[in-house]
């Protein structure tokens, strides 16, 4: 608690063990799980963390050093996270760096958060003063010095969290997430909007390969494919960003109950009157008649006036 410029800390509740999910993600499963210790600095301070045989592993390595770059093209960085639901599981953060290790796994097990409020709008999520936001009155400065004491001086440096939303499949969700020593969140949602796509990219490759081989990999990147294209539609017909467009397409499979991937190939094939040409040897995605009606009725609201 802090009053007239000085701070103490409350009784807290017992804290609560988070699960450490560094290299135990079903992306990293096949993998070896032998866990050692390691240190890392965070604002001066000596963390203990697990590290896992997933470090080893190319792409928990080539997510990492993303993250790297990430947190190294928004200055006041404190730390970065990658958080995903796969096909209705709870979302879990796969790969964090910095404060990020502990911040965005509180926020997911704990205490709620932008993480999670962005994974669960599917539209971005920031805030100037992530301890005091009222839309997650359980995550605050005594909250999460209360969880984690040994890093109470990081916490008071803690400031903004800007969270993005984007998705890997059909039903695979991930989260982008930066904490920030500062309140310039718009910025930092620029810089994760320009690193969303590569980051989703090796995600789309490893989870379709390590599924199913090539074929199940090819139908994953068709599906992909089919949703940027409706994204483009989109972005274009209503001047929108792509964040926009997704959540647009997303609202509308849910309100149709029709798949995206069907309603983003109905969408396209709507605008341009003729079937989607696939490649040979690419999975085809032919949508039901309930997307093409939902594609209708979309195309319709975006092209009548105020609609």
């Amino acid at each position: 608690m802090r009053c007239c410029g000085l701070e103490w800390r409350t009784t807290s509740p017992p804290r609560r063990k988070i699960t450490a999910t560094w290299g135990e993600h079903p992306l990293f499963l096949a993998r070896s799980r032998r866990q050692t210790e390691f240190g890392r600095e965070v604002m001066g301070v000596a963390v203990s963390m697990p590290r896992s045989a997933a470090d080893d592993i190319p792409v928990a390595v080539l997510l990492r050093t993303l993250l790297d770059r990430v947190s190294g093209d928004i200055p006041g960085t404190l730390g970065a996270a990658i958080s995903v639901a796969r096909h209705g599981e709870p979302l879990t953060v796969l790969v964090a760096t910095g404060i990020g290790d502990r911040l965005a796994p509180a926020q997911t097990q704990l205490f709620g958060g932008p993480v999670p409020e962005a994974a669960a709008t599917g539209d971005p999520t920031l805030t100037d003063d992530v301890f005091t936001d009222s839309r997650w009155p359980k995550l605050t400065l005594d909250s999460i010095t209360g969880q984690f004491p040994q890093l109470t001086s990081t916490w008071r440096h803690v400031r903004g969290v800007a969270a993005l939303p984007s998705y890997y499949d059909e039903d695979s969700a991930l989260v982008l997430s930066v904490t920030l020593d500062h309140s310039g969140t718009s910025e930092a949602l620029r810089v994760l909007t320009r690193y969303e796509a590569i980051m989703v990219a090796t995600l789309v490759v490893t989870e379709a390969h390590g599924a199913a081989g090539s074929e199940q990999m090819m139908a994953v990147l068709r599906s992909r494919a089919a949703i940027e294209q409706a994204k483009g539609v989109i972005v274009s017909i209503r001047r929108c960003g792509p964040e926009e467009a997704w959540a647009t397409l997303r609202r509308a499979s849910q309100e149709f109950n029709v798949k995206i991937r069907d309603l983003a190939v109905a969408l396209v094939e709507h605008l341009s009157h003729t079937p989607q040409s696939t490649p040979e040897g690419i999975p085809v995605i032919v949508p039901t008649p309930e997307a093409r009606h939902a594609a209708e009725r979309l195309w319709t609201a975006f092209t009548t006036p105020g609609g």
